[in-house]
């Protein structure tokens, strides 16, 4: 491999590579629209977007693109070429400030939730750019958000663009409470992302894993995840190779890959990045998830990115780490080593822990899919209902906040810290367990998320997480800001605001019963499949929270909740058509021919006077179960057909009759594939899959 610092960000239009190609002057001015949102020069964009072609070129590129993410959750591009001509008909390459700042896509066909009707076309893309262009297989990448023509946002790198300024403003307000001024405050996000290797060409051989990225049908293979054997383990060559070849498309993309290791169930595996703010992060995640495609295609395999591709071992998620942190580097979530920044992460501490338990819908929301709703609570990922965990000793600093009394926790590491109230212990830094089952869990000087799917594009999830914690920040920074005595006001508005909020702190196991009755008891929502959660995207209170922090209009949120329910309800009838498929036209027949030869050999066998008493009973089992699955097929079939006009009720439908009747078709075609000669079996099995 090449020296890694020649190949980072070698095919970015970086800040390094802007320094050294753009005049003084107008470096300085885009680095202001950068960095403080100042509106752009024309004149400035036309030397930027002359320097940025002519840079992209040198690179290879003979094409620019505006990359967007619209709501589908990928990413999208129409590609054009920088050619022109001059009078005399001689080709020019060509890039204008102009093509640079707008573009102008088709928007009739991206999801809309009712925003734009299918005959109303335009829509608009603008330069963001506060991301750095790239060049991607030889075209210029420039990211862009989205709009109708109306202005409607009809994509996700707009609102989290929004929620960043709502929590920039407000985190910036509360900071002046503690004497520091800082000009802007920043999430930042270290995404993991997991995710299934298989080989291609069993990929290929099935058809469910091909228009549905997982296995509608497969028995258990005999051995899973049993021997906790994969996890951390030594990684194939084949594999290590993929690896190597994905960090350096990364790299050369300025996507910071640093993690890689095997995951827990066989053929799964993570990779993690270095931390960066949220919208670079988003962008970064959502290359990731394409270069992860791209590579494994070189490679032989297919990459799967489904929340949930087979059956009885674990799935794959995606990790939000979440921190918040100044222009001037400081860790807002860092307990600190002064009784002054102890008090100030005590008040971000609860305005997060407040933020989580009033918004804790949006939050099972943001994660919601009919991928991501057979993964959690699965025993590999959080339940469904979201839950903070801060771990014992920070757990017994809010009690004594509470309670105004010492904490009892014992001190576990010398590394001591003083929170600078006097009622309260000192804090010991770092001392905790993790807790593998809780949503949402602080791990020293961050949050980790752990409900994302591993096929989301992360900035929904940050757009609730931001503009929540942004609400509790305002009514936070509101009441201070009036105080006369800050000090007495900032203890008892943590004490009340703590003790209105404990309900969402829970530092115990997240798969038992005891805490899905006890979460019931504190009146924890407890959203189980995607309808009944998505259903409350558009309550009063959530528009209202979009509305006063100006990410969505009543319109826009309305949008997303129909498009959620839309989405689920399309992915559940594709799955059954898939497997309608599959059962009628390879799974009966292979069982009918299975069945058909061993009862010849009976009959041969009866012929020279024997029994064949066992072959006899598998030929009335095969019969039986294929009766059964003929039977049960048929009312898939007609389940599958029925429409619904309403959204919700569709998604509804789909929740409570289509899934429940395609795992009655599964378990019996699972009982069968046991049975079935494998000579005869049409399709790899899960043996065939996860060992190769």
């Amino acid at each position: 491999m090449t020296n890694i610092s020649e190949v980072f960000e070698s095919m970015v239009f970086s800040d390094r590579v802007m320094r050294q190609v753009l005049p003084k002057a107008v470096y300085e001015s885009l680095k202001q629209t950068r960095l403080e949102g100042k509106s752009l020069d024309s004149d400035v964009a036309d030397v930027v977007a002359t320097a940025m072609k002519d840079w992209a070129v040198s690179k290879g590129a003979t094409h620019f693109t505006h990359w967007f993410q619209p709501m589908t959750g990928i990413t999208a591009e129409k590609h054009d070429a920088f050619i022109s001509f001059d009078k005399s008909g001689q080709v020019l390459m060509e890039f204008s400030g102009k093509e640079l700042i707008k573009g102008e896509p088709d928007a009739s066909s991206f999801p809309s939730g009712g925003l734009r009707a299918t005959f109303e076309a335009r829509g608009y893309t603008a330069w963001d750019p506060t991301s750095y262009a790239f060049i991607k297989d030889n075209t210029l990448c420039i990211p862009t958000v989205f709009c109708s023509y109306t202005g409607q946002i009809l994509d996700k790198k707009t609102p989290l663009l929004r929620s960043m300024d709502a929590l920039s403003s407000e985190a910036v307000r509360t900071l002046r409470l503690f004497g520091k001024e800082a000009k802007r405050v920043n999430a930042t996000i270290g995404a993991e992302q997991e995710y299934f290797l298989i080989d291609k060409a069993d990929y290929q051989k099935r058809l469910d894993l091909k228009v549905t990225g997982r296995t509608v049908l497969g028995a258990s293979a005999a051995k899973g995840q049993e021997m906790e054997d994969h996890y951390f383990g030594s990684i194939r060559p084949r594999v290590k190779a993929f690896m190597e070849d994905l960090d350096e498309e990364l790299w050369k993309l300025g996507v910071s890959a640093k993690t890689e290791h095997n995951e827990v169930a066989p053929c799964q595996h993570e990779m993690a990045p270095i931390f960066d703010n949220a919208n670079k992060a988003t962008d970064a995640n959502q290359l990731t998830m394409e270069m992860l495609k791209k590579v494994a295609e070189r490679h032989g395999f297919a990459c799967l990115l489904h929340e949930k591709p087979f059956d009885g071992i674990n799935g794959s998620g995606k990790h939000n780490n979440w921190a918040l942190s100044t222009d001037k580097g400081e860790n807002l979530l860092d307990p600190g080593k002064t009784p002054e920044e102890n008090a100030q992460f005590l008040l971000f501490l609860t305005a997060i822990i407040k933020a989580v338990d009033d918004y804790q819908d949006l939050l099972r929301i943001s994660v919601a899919s009919a991928g991501n709703d057979h993964r959690l609570g699965a025993n590999e990922a959080p339940p469904a209902i979201v839950s903070i965990f801060v771990g014992e000793e920070l757990d017994d600093v809010i009690s004594s906040i509470i309670d105004e009394k010492p904490a009892a926790g014992k001190k576990k590491s010398a590394s001591i810290l003083d929170i600078g109230t006097g009622v309260l212990p000192k804090l010991a830094k770092d001392n905790s367990d993790r807790n593998r089952t809780s949503p949402f869990a602080f791990t020293g000087n961050k949050f980790e998320f752990r409900m994302p799917g591993s096929s989301f594009n992360i900035a929904c999830t940050n757009v609730m997480l931001n503009t929540a914690v942004a609400e509790s920040l305002s009514l936070f920074a509101d009441e201070l800001e009036k105080a006369d005595d800050f000090s007495a006001s900032l203890k008892a508005l943590i004490k009340r605001e703590l003790s209105a909020h404990r309900r969402i702190l829970f530092n115990g196991n997240g798969y038992s019963k005891e805490w899905e009755e006890e979460a019931a008891r504190r009146g924890l929502c407890n959203y189980k499949k995607t309808p009944d959660a998505v259903i409350h995207y558009a309550d009063e209170k959530n528009i209202a929270l979009f509305k006063k922090h100006h990410v969505y209009t009543r319109e826009e949120v309305v949008s997303r909740m129909e498009i959620g329910l839309d989405e689920y309800q399309k992915i559940i009838h594709i799955e059954a058509g898939a497997m309608l498929e599959m059962l009628r036209r390879q799974i009966i027949p292979a069982s009918i021919r299975f069945a058909k030869d061993v009862a010849q050999s009976v009959s041969i066998k009866a012929s020279l006077g024997l029994d064949a008493k066992g072959e006899k009973e598998l030929v009335r089992k095969l019969t039986s179960l294929t009766d059964s699955i003929l039977e049960e097929v048929d009312k898939l079939d007609i389940l599958n057909q029925k429409g619904q006009d309403e959204v919700y009720a569709a998604a509804r439908f789909c929740a409570d009759e289509v899934i429940p009747q395609m795992a009655k078709c599964r378990a019996l075609s699972d009982s069968l594939e046991t049975m079935v000669d494998k000579t005869y079996w049409p399709i790899p099995t899960y043996s065939d899959i996860l060992f190769y």
